[in-house]
């Protein structure tokens, strides 16, 4: 009996360390577009233009009128996205089990949402931003450990 305890705790944990892992990656990745919204915000409010040093474009996209919602620089509201994964993610960390559930949702709509913009950028203002698409691929990217996350608890 102590065996069979044993080895039906292992996989619990095991199951444990990989879903905090998937959590962690995702508080880094958001760390990231954190800092990428923050900067893109920092920029549209000092009216600095903004460096495109691979791709050209940032400006068009950047100075378009789908880059502010309600007065609101667009990059702010990914910021505050950003920073509510982030949070989520580390309370998922530590045990927060509704915390881990609302990462998924509020990570689709994110995802959603860069799906719209690319689409913008693409076929309505014809022009992309290196950011922007930094921004899209970060959200793809949580996207897809969400996903494999939720798929793999599930089981």
């Amino acid at each position: 009996m102590t065996i069979e305890s044993s080895t039906l705790s292992k996989p619990s944990s095991l199951a444990a360390k990989r879903r905090n892992l998937f959590y962690i990656a995702i508080a880094l990745l958001s760390l990231v577009g954190l800092a990428d919204s923050i900067y893109l915000t920092v920029q549209h409010i000092t009216g600095e233009s903004v460096r495109c040093t691979i791709i050209s474009g940032c400006s068009e996209v950047l100075s378009s009128s789908y880059a502010v919602i309600g007065g609101y620089p667009l990059a702010s509201i990914g910021a505050f996205a950003y920073f509510s994964v982030f949070s989520l993610a580390i309370l998922a960390v530590f045990g927060y089990r509704l915390a881990g559930q609302l990462l998924l949702p509020v990570v689709l709509a994110m995802c959603l949402v860069s799906l719209w913009l690319i689409y913008l950028q693409a076929f309505v203002i014809r022009h992309f931003c290196q950011f922007c698409l930094l921004s899209a691929g970060i959200t793809f990217t949580m996207t897809v450990l969400v996903l494999v996350n939720w798929r793999l608890n599930r089981r």
